[in-house]
């Protein structure tokens, strides 16, 4: 499985993927074109709609009458997981100029996010009024599905490869003095931007395009985020938009045990 190896693996598009990305479709557009929705979620001066557990899936991912979420590349991460419930997904969807300032960034995390692509490991929530790193959602697995049709350059994921094994390498000297229990009450904020500096000093950066029933499959401690968008990259008017699920792990310390 490349994506223990490396972090990441791309699943070529099945019949059954594209079928269910043709059902939920609608559902997953209209979200994002509600005004209550974009009042709460549009941010990056309107180039970027985060779209937090938007999706009304149920734990099997069915939206609206539609089948369950079937595919590859969820059956290669229940190998290693077991059967997990699905989170209701993320509806990310960019738009050109992705990224502009404005909104919930300051300064330096626009810089950030455009030079840097806003790189982040999930799970680890900005806590208090010093936004301090805690692990608050073990996820067992990432999954990106994307749903409409872009040209490269539009927006891309991007991941750092081999980055899950720096992280884990950290996190598991922070978090072995303390108690499962503990964990989430634990600051990781400098272990955390400490191993990021090691990734982007030793780890390849690479951009993952993707196609309406392709999968992206991200281990659930590697480095990733979005690249801004490129100039005279092509997009539908609803934008670059991908479903994203990160179901959580029921044990915490599977978190940094399992593969």
């Amino acid at each position: 499985m490349s994506w223990l190896r490396d972090g990441w693996q791309v699943f070529d598009s099945d019949p059954d993927l594209r079928a269910w990305i043709a059902e939920i479709r609608p559902a997953a557009l209209a979200a994002t074109r509600n005004p209550r929705n974009i009042d709460q979620w549009l941010r990056c001066g309107g180039t970027w709609f985060a779209g937090v557990n938007l999706l009304e899936n149920d734990a099997q991912g069915r939206v609206a009458g539609s089948g369950p979420l079937i595919c590859a590349a969820r059956s290669e991460a229940e190998k290693v997981t077991g059967r997990l419930p699905l989170d209701r997904g993320q509806i990310s969807a960019t738009y050109p100029g992705y990224p502009r300032p404005g909104g919930n960034d300051s300064p330096a995390n626009f810089r950030f996010r455009r030079d840097r692509d806003a790189a982040h490991v999930d799970g680890l929530l900005p806590i208090g009024p010093d936004r301090r790193r805690h692990l608050r959602e073990p996820h067992g697995w990432i999954l990106g599905l994307p749903v409409t049709d872009c040209s490269d350059g539009a927006a891309p994921l991007v991941v750092w490869q081999g980055s899950h094994e720096i992280m884990a390498r950290a996190f598991r000297k922070a978090l072995a003095p303390h108690a499962a229990a503990d964990w989430p009450d634990i600051d990781l904020t400098d272990t955390y931007h400490a191993a990021r500096r090691e990734v982007f000093a030793t780890c390849k950066r690479i951009v993952l395009e993707g196609r309406p029933g392709q999968a992206h499959l991200l281990h659930r401690l590697s480095l990733h985020g979005i690249a801004p968008w490129s100039e005279g990259a092509a997009a539908p008017p609803e934008g670059r938009v991908v479903l994203y699920f990160r179901p959580e792990l029921p044990d915490r310390t599977d978190w940094l045990a399992l593969p």
